[in-house]
């Protein structure tokens, strides 16, 4: 199926991104699904674009060598819009999210290495510590919202120990990065400048008193002779490592609490067979992925894309939860079903092409370590106030639970109080 143009029609277009649409989001891309794999619908900030919502087309597009992932020859456009968050020297500009190759090339390898899967894997053992310190903090508790207490100050832990953020501006770091990942808004701007400042201040800090951590090394590559990173690009890039760089792992692991809950029976595999836990970590990717929509692309000409005209200039966001729903599960099996003994589980929850998430393997290795700690720890988890339904994020690209309110059977001889 392809694109039909009276889908076009101004009073027709879907408005996608509303607190509405998210908290809906699985049954109104299915609806998108049923008509044509891209859509031409309304923005949340207003502007028209294209929405990719099928699967094969999703990867054609996440990879297409005409959809630019550089906003600066938009700048105009962007500016009039209200949109200017994208551009250099807002925030999110000047790093590899935001570029094209040469550029994307260049900063990719500069961070490369911190995520290698060997890299990644060496910091198991204390991503374990971490994830049982969390849990020590309320197992006799009985009852507590996993997403204050777990899901969501674990990622930042992990991430700021990576990159040398003192233990006390967590909870600040996380405040910022939450607002900063959504709409574009006044209290969204104040975040971003917040979190801009602050960083900038640890950069400089980090230049005098250098230590064994990302942000220092990132800024011994800064200072070289052949000045590879500018004073823009450090910035930008020490910016997207914090934000990006635990909010996925921090959705990744309630979209998949959340599944789990709600089927009681496949949590019993996976405390059954741990060793299946990280092919479910696949699962969970595909089936309700922690980014719903991509940053906007731009597309530099005239293309034909899943049977639409884009023109030059036109922007494009691919729908990844979408295309997890309508990624191929085999003959007769149902994409909308979850299934953690499914193999394999195919999605693009983590992008295709060059901008492939480079921090994909410190995801899954937090999400498999996370989960098995949980499931191994409280047995006996439950919704705790099933009647009330999840509160899915209202805004911004991201998806995830608002709170995990659960209950469970307390620890006996835990030194939690």
């Amino acid at each position: 199926m392809t694109w039909h143009e009276e889908t076009v029609t101004p009073a027709r277009l879907p408005e996608v991104g509303t607190p509405d649409f998210k908290t809906h989001a699985h049954v109104r891309y299915a609806e998108l699904r049923a008509r044509a794999p891209i859509h031409r619908v309304r923005m949340p900030d207003g502007s028209l674009g294209w929405l990719v919502v099928g699967y094969e087309l999703a990867r054609t597009a996440l990879a297409h060598p005409l959809l630019s992932k550089d906003p600066g020859p938009f700048e105009e456009e962007l500016r009039a819009s209200g949109r200017h968050i994208l551009l250099a020297g807002s925030g999110f500009g000047g790093n590899m999210l935001m570029a094209d190759p040469p550029q994307h090339t260049r900063l990719r390898r500069l961070v490369s290495g911190a995520f290698t899967t060997g890299a990644v894997d060496a910091l198991a053992p204390r991503i374990e510590e971490l994830a049982h310190q969390h849990v020590d903090a309320f197992a006799r508790a009985g009852e507590i919202d996993l997403v204050a207490a777990f899901t969501g100050p674990l990622p930042m832990a992990v991430i700021c120990e990576l990159l040398g953020v003192p233990a006390e501006r967590r909870d600040d770091l996380q405040t910022w990065t939450r607002a900063a990942m959504a709409n574009p808004s006044d209290r969204q701007r104040a975040a971003l400048v917040a979190l801009n400042t602050y960083l900038r201040s640890l950069l400089e800090q980090k230049r005098r008193h250098p230590q064994d951590d990302l942000l220092s090394r990132l800024i011994a590559v800064r200072d070289q002779a052949d000045g590879q990173l500018s004073d823009t690009e450090l910035l930008g890039t020490a910016v997207i490592l914090v934000a990006a760089g635990h909010e996925t792992t921090v959705n990744l692991l309630g979209n998949a609490l959340v599944a789990l809950l709600d089927h009681p029976e496949q949590a019993r595999e996976l405390r059954l067979c741990p060793e299946r836990i990280p092919g479910a970590v696949e699962e969970f990717l595909r089936y309700d992925a922690p980014v719903e929509t991509t940053p906007t692309r731009f597309a530099t000409e005239r293309f034909t894309l899943g049977g639409a005209v884009v023109e030059a200039g036109d922007t494009v966001t691919v729908a990844l939860t979408s295309a997890g729903r309508d990624a191929p599960v085999g003959a007769g099996r149902d994409p909308n079903r979850l299934d953690v003994l499914r193999r394999p589980a195919r999605h693009v929850s983590f992008g295709n092409g060059i901008h492939y998430c480079i921090g994909a393997p410190l995801a899954r290795l937090e999400a498999a370590i996370a989960l098995r700690v949980l499931l191994t720890r409280l047995p006996e988890m439950a919704w705790a106030r099933p009647a009330e339904g999840v509160t899915w994020l209202p805004a911004g690209i991201t998806r995830g639970p608002v709170r995990l309110p659960v209950t469970f059977t307390p620890e006996k001889g835990s030194d939690a109080a």
